[in-house]
Formats: structure tokens, C-alpha cells, sequence
């Protein structure tokens, strides 16, 4: 063959607008077009990623750790915690002991995680006095077309339990399914010659396989489908800027065959490069954002002289003020929330908050019903694994000084264990808030002001959901409160558009509606949808059995003569008997609180202890109940979900997401209205966002925020933080202030 033909493979684990996807890039040099649309079935089967997988174990550079903090060896790593993650001698054993199970089952593994003694053995067990509970693995995998789940005995070195599953679905793709399926469209000469008809190079082509949801066709029975789109990364890193629009691909991952090719995009053009890169180096060439050449703001920072206030001990445990909890990376939730109590100011014993709590599902439907976008309904956590896409937090910028950073350790698809470096922080956050305050009133004659400083601890992790970030925070505060938020920034999932202005309708009105999103630049459309993050809280106040209490504000009109008042707000409470009283739709006219109340632990003067769960700017799923996104998303057609604890019911969407028909869902184990007064209960709050794009989202997305919290009610006998101490001048350091010359480029 005539020159040297190089097809180089790089896999990176991206998901587009909620789905995860592999990025393939291509490059060649010195080769005719016709070599290389010939020779891409022949090489690109042969790539792999064995070689990098059989590394004992991949690492990141670890960075931002300090004096501080002690440092963590993964490979002398043991478990001193029922709840710790499995390590990575544990996950070597797993492996060892599945290779003489079935050998089949060794090399398709799409999770390998702790499995979770029994709630009550955890509650139970006292550190320094019980051994630890039998330490078990769970694993998922996909043996001949069906889904097994495992039980592995860590100690006796058998599986305890090989369950086959019985509901529709599939698990998440493992990194060679996705490789695979990048792979199997290049092997195509149709495709390779419908690329070259769009005008993009094959050096230039950026392939993203895509889940699919399930839409009942007969295509779908029996097979795992996923569709892959690419993109042009001439000129820019922002290839997702650059879509060869209306292409799509489905294949069968099983068989590594090309089902379809539909283009539906012809004419449209690949939409220009210019304007698109969003790295800083990029930026330095337009100075407009700078006055005079210099910095508009200057770099800020907390310091802490005296160190963080927080520790961790053992590797998990965390420990701040009053607050005590376990901490852990999860390659599907991302990070789990366990046992976290909080000190009481009074008794000085530890309560009870949160036994667990963590993300349990995302959900991403578009709104463009076109034959290239229906199928863009995203569930991140349970497809592909929220915790998975979790890259190195950056030093300075994601997590300030002083941040402790604990990494992640997973298995790959053949059990080996590799580290996820630096994807948590942890740090202590203050942002001239306060935390309570009163200055009395002239009129009185007496000299009081009181005020005390809101300081408060973040754990948080990035998700790279490839063009999307994901940043969830868990924030405690020392008034026993725990916040919940979510921060979208990233990259918008983009059309390719003919149009290069807002269309114009007749009689001059604005046609953008029938874009299924907003222009956002020349070819350029930002589709409208929506994110939904579903969040799993296993609320266990002042102990396990507690009630779901509806408190709600009602009008109440005064009688005759009663009042001068017509009307007054009464608190109108009820206990919910079974999961359908605890099915909540917000409602700004039907306001509401919801407690979580334990029914036999009372205050001095008779209140039950409890915490409510308080919204804060959310969203609602409009879309059709019967509409096949939705029957799998049905997790989100309440805010407020509320079920007896099941150890089994953990994801909103099912433990087989992948292609699943919604029959594994939240919504369908509430159907069984179970009763859950004065029962170990489950709180479900779904977090929403209505996306409708805008230029300011171009070419990448000031971060959005939405939070809620968990906020003590009737918990504590007075406010816990009134023996907080203010700052005063001596405890801190004397900085001098540096001049306005100190301004630099």
C-alpha cells in the first residue's frame, strides 16, 4: 500500500447532554482519501483497550493535598468501616474468584461494588467493640443477552448469590461496548462515504455512541442498540459546536453490526469553528474583558491559618463541629452520604440525621421530536454511572486552599481496580454569610449587637457528563441544617441549522419556536430540555422509625364580628398512612411544608422531634405520562416521593436502565401503597431544571444552581448555635492591603 497509514484511537469517557459517550479521534497523514476509507475496517477492530486495563492500577496525579491531611496508600488500604468502599486488594480477590466461577462472567463486568451489610448490622455494630460485619462485593453482569446479579462472600472466596434478573433492561455499557461501537461505523464504507459527502475529513471526525432509550419497535427486542453521531473538530476543541447534523447510526452492540444509517442532514451545513474555543489561551487573543490591560478582579482566597476545623479519619470518616459522617466515592451515585449525626449541644450525644444519601438518577429528555434527536432522553447514573464521569477536581478553581481530596477506586470491565485521583473535596466555606445576628434598637437604651459568622463545610465532585458539568455539593451547616445543590455549566448540546438568523414568519413574527430551541449562532441551535436529579434519602431522625407529616398552609376566613380581619393562614397537618398520602406535586398556591418526624421522641414542651425537606427553585416534568421517555423517567412525575426502606430500591429508574421499559421504577414500587407511618421510611426529592438556551450560553455556560435542604424542625430544644463564638480581631491574621498598583495582566 502506498504511504503510511496511522489510525490513532483515543478513548475518552464523555456523555453528550446527559449520556455518556466515548470520543474516537482519527488522525492520518501522508494517505489518499480512498486508503483510508478502505483500510478503516481493517485496523480500527483491532484497537483495544486491553493494554491500559491490565495495569494493576491507573492513576491520576494527585494534587492539592497539604500538611494537614494524612496521606492514603490504596495498596495497604484495609476497610475499618461496614460501609467502606471495597479495596483494592478486595477488588483483586473478586476478580480471582469470578475467573473460577465463569470466566464468561470475569470479563463482562458492569459493576463491582461493596455490597452493603443489612441496615441493621451496621447500626448495630460499635467500632473498637464488634469485628466487622462479613465483608460481601456485588457485582453486575451480562452473560449470554441476560443481566446476572452477585453475591460474593469475600471471606469463604465463594458467590453467595447469582441472580438472574427478570425485568426488562440492560446494564450500563462497559468501556469496550462503547469502543466497539465507535469502531463498527468506520468499518462501514457507507458511512465512511456519507462523511465525505458532508465535506468533513475522517482526521477530523469526532464519534460519540449514544444511548437510545426504548421506543417498543421491533427493532429493539433482544439486542443492545445504541446510536452514534459525530462531529467535526476542525478548528476548535469545541467539537460539539461542529455537529455533522441528522446523521445517525444504530448498532447492535452484540453483534458489531451496522443496523441503520439514517441521514436526514443533508444540506445542512457543519456550522463554522470561529468564536468557539472556550480555553483561556483562546481568550488572551480578544482583551476586550480587560480594562487597561489589567485584571478586573484580583485572585481570592479563604485562608485558614490555623488549618481546616474538619477531619478524616480512617479514609472516610469526617468530622466537623457537630457533625459526624461517612464518606465515600460510588462509581454510579458519585458520592454517598452515610450515617451522618449530629452532636447535641445539650446532651452532648450524638442524633441521628441521614443514614444515606445520594444521587440516585438523572434525567435528560430534548425536545426535538426529529428523527435525529427523539431518542436523546439521557438517565446518566443508571446508563452509564454518574460517579464514572467524575474527573481530578483542579486545585484553586473547583475546590479552594485547604480542600482535603479523596479519590475514587472502581473496577473496569475485567475487575481490574484503578483510582479516580482528587474526585472529591471536602472544605470548610465562608462567604461573609451570616449565621445569626441582632442589634437592638436605639429606642431601648441597651448596646447590643450580636452577629455570628456563617461558616459551613462543601463536599463536592465535578462530573464531566461529556459536553455538560455537573457540580453537586453536599453543604452542612453547624445549625444541624444539610443543603443538597446542583450547578449545570459545560457545554450546551447543539443543532446544526440552514438558518444563519432568526426566521421570520409572514407577517413578521418570530418563527424560533419551530427550531425546537434558540439560535444561538450562525447554524447554530441550542435545543430545549430539561434535567431532573433524583435524590435518594434514607432519613433516619433520632433513630430509624419516623412519619412523613404534610403541613400545609390553608385559608382560613374569619367570622363575623370575630375580627376586622377577613382571613387569616392556619397550619393544617397530616400524617401520611401509605406512599400514595406522600406522592407530592409543589404547588406555589398549595404551600406546603414536609416533615420527617419521629413519632416517639418528643421536646420539653411536647413538639415531635423531626427535619423538613425545603425546596428551593425546581421543575416539573411536562412531558406525557404515556410518552416512552417518560414511562422510564416516571420517577420524576412527583417532586416528593416517600417509601418503607428497601434495600433493593435504591435507583429511581430501576437497577437495569439501560433500554429499560420503566417497569423497575420509584413510581412503580409506590403503586403498591405501602404503609409508612411510623415505619423506616425513604425520602425521594427531585431537583429539576427547564433549559431554554440562550446566547449567553455560547460557546460554553455560566454555571446555574439549584439546591434544597434538610432542615432541623423541632429537633433541637432551642437554637443549636447560640453558644457560637464570634471572630474576634486577635484570632485572626493582619493582612495588609495591597495597593491598586498590585494589579497585574
Amino acid at each position: 500500500m502506498e504511504g503510511r497509514l496511522l489510525l490513532r484511537l483515543s478513548f475518552l469517557l464523555l456523555l453528550v447532554g446527559g449520556a455518556m459517550a466515548l470520543l474516537l479521534l482519527l488522525m492520518h497523514s501522508g494517505t489518499q482519501e480512498d486508503q483510508l476509507l478502505a483500510a478503516a475496517s481493517s485496523v480500527i477492530g483491532n484497537h483495544t483497550l486491553r493494554k491500559q486495563q491490565k495495569k494493576s492500577v491507573l492513576r491520576e496525579p494527585r494534587r492539592g493535598r497539604d500538611m494537614f491531611f494524612e496521606q492514603v496508600d490504596h495498596q495497604k488500604e484495609v476497610p475499618h468501616h461496614p460501609l467502606d468502599p471495597l479495596t483494592i486488594q478486595e477488588f483483586s480477590k473478586v476478580k480471582r474468584i469470578l475467573s473460577n466461577y465463569n470466566p464468561d462472567t470475569s470479563s463482562s463486568i458492569h459493576s463491582l461494588v461493596l455490597e452493603e451489610p443489612e441496615k441493621g448490622e451496621v447500626l448495630a455494630w460499635n467500632k473498637g467493640k464488634n469485628p466487622l460485619p462479613t465483608r460481601k462485593a456485588s457485582v453486575v453482569t451480562l452473560v449470554g443477552g441476560r443481566s446476572h446479579q452477585l453475591s460474593i462472600d469475600l471471606s469463604s472466596g465463594h458467590v453467595v448469590q447469582d441472580k438472574v434478573s427478570t425485568t426488562s433492561g440492560y446494564p450500563p455499557m462497559t468501556i469496550e461496548d462503547m469502543t466497539a461501537a465507535t469502531a463498527i461505523p468506520l468499518a462501514d464504507a457507507e458511512f465512511n462515504r456519507t462523511i465525505r459527502s458532508r465535506g468533513v475529513e475522517l482526521a477530523d471526525l469526532a464519534c460519540l455512541p449514544l444511548t437510545g432509550g426504548w421506543y417498543g419497535g421491533p427493532e429493539e427486542d433482544g439486542r443492545r442498540l445504541v446510536k452514534v453521531q459525530c462531529y467535526s473538530m476542525e478548528g476548535t476543541a469545541n467539537f460539539y459546536m461542529r455537529p455533522i447534523e441528522g446523521l445517525t447510526v444504530l448498532v447492535d452492540l452484540d453483534t458489531k453490526k451496522v443496523v441503520k444509517i439514517s441521514d436526514v442532514g443533508r444540506g445542512i451545513p457543519v456550522p463554522k469553528a470561529g468564536g468557539t474555543d472556550y480555553r483561556y489561551e483562546s481568550q488572551k487573543k480578544n482583551q476586550h474583558h480587560k480594562a487597561g490591560g489589567q485584571r478586573l478582579l484580583n485572585p481570592i482566597s479563604m485562608e485558614q491559618h490555623k488549618g481546616p476545623s474538619f477531619k478524616v479519619v480512617e479514609g472516610h470518616q469526617v468530622r466537623w463541629g457537630s457533625w459526624d459522617f461517612h464518606l465515600k466515592a460510588d462509581p454510579r451515585a458519585g458520592v454517598i452520604i452515610s450515617q451522618a449525626s449530629f452532636r447535641d449541644p445539650v446532651s452532648g450525644e450524638p442524633r441521628s440525621v441521614l443514614y444515606k444519601g445520594s444521587v440516585s438518577e438523572l434525567f435528560v429528555p430534548y425536545m426535538d421530536p426529529s428523527d435525529a434527536w427523539y431518542f436523546k432522553t439521557y438517565m446518566d447514573a443508571g446508563e452509564y454511572g454518574f460517579g464514572l464521569l467524575a474527573m481530578p477536581l483542579d486545585p484553586l478553581n473547583d475546590c479552594p486552599r485547604n480542600s482535603y481530596y479523596m479519590d475514587g477506586v472502581f473496577a473496569s470491565s475485567d475487575g481490574t481496580p484503578y483510582v479516580r485521583a482528587n474526585m472529591i473535596c471536602i472544605f470548610e466555606s465562608y462567604g461573609g454569610d451570616i449565621a445569626w445576628r441582632h442589634t437592638e434598637c436605639p429606642i431601648t437604651g441597651m448596646q447590643i449587637r450580636e452577629v455570628r459568622p456563617k461558616v459551613t463545610l462543601v463536599v463536592r465532585m465535578a462530573a464531566s457528563v461529556a459536553n455538560y458539568d455537573y457540580i453537586v455539593d453536599w453543604e452542612f451547616q453547624t445549625d444541624g441544617l444539610i443543603r443538597g445543590k446542583v450547578g449545570l455549566s459545560g457545554i450546551l448540546m447543539i443543532k446544526g441549522s440552514s438558518h444563519e438568523s432568526v426566521p421570520m414568519s409572514r407577517g413578521g413574527g418570530n418563527e424560533e419556536e419551530d427550531l425546537h430551541g434558540t439560535l444561538l449562532s450562525e447554524n447554530v441551535i441550542g435545543v430545549i430540555h430539561d434535567h431532573f436529579i433524583t435524590f435518594y434519602l434514607d432519613m433516619d431522625v433520632d433513630g430509624s422509625n419516623n412519619s412523613f407529616v404534610k403541613v400545609e398552609l390553608v385559608k382560613q376566613a374569619t367570622e363575623a364580628g370575630e375580627s376586622p380581619r377577613k382571613s387569616y393562614l392556619k397550619a393544617r397537618r397530616s400524617v401520611a398512612k401509605t406512599e400514595k398520602d406522600a406522592q407530592i406535586k409543589l404547588g406555589l398556591y398549595q404551600p406546603s411544608e414536609f416533615h420527617l418526624v419521629n413519632p416517639t421522641k418528643k421536646t420539653r414542651v411536647g413538639n415531635p422531634v423531626g427535619y423538613k425537606v425545603v425546596p428551593a427553585a425546581t421543575a416539573a416534568s411536562l412531558l406525557d405520562h404515556e410518552d416512552p421517555p417518560q414511562m422510564r423517567g416516571s420517577f420524576t412525575n412527583n417532586q416528593i416521593w416517600v417509601t418503607p426502606y428497601n434495600k433493593s430500591e435504591e435507583w429511581a429508574g430501576g437497577l437495569l436502565v439501560y433500554q429499560s421499559h420503566g417497569d423497575d421504577t420509584l413510581a412503580v414500587w409506590s403503586e403498591r401503597n405501602r404503609e409508612i407511618e411510623n415505619r423506616d421510611i425513604v425520602l425521594w426529592y427531585t431537583l429539576g431544571f427547564h433549559h431554554i438556551p440562550c446566547q449567553e450560553d455560547f460557546p460554553i455556560m455560566p454555571t446555574v444552581s439549584a439546591s434544597f435542604d434538610l432542615k432541623p424542625v423541632n429537633f433541637f430544644e432551642a437554637n443549636p448555635i447560640l453558644g457560637m463564638p464570634p471572630n474576634f480581631e486577635m484570632d485572626l491574621p493582619v493582612c495588609a492591603a495591597a495597593s491598586s498598583s498590585a494589579y497585574g495582566s
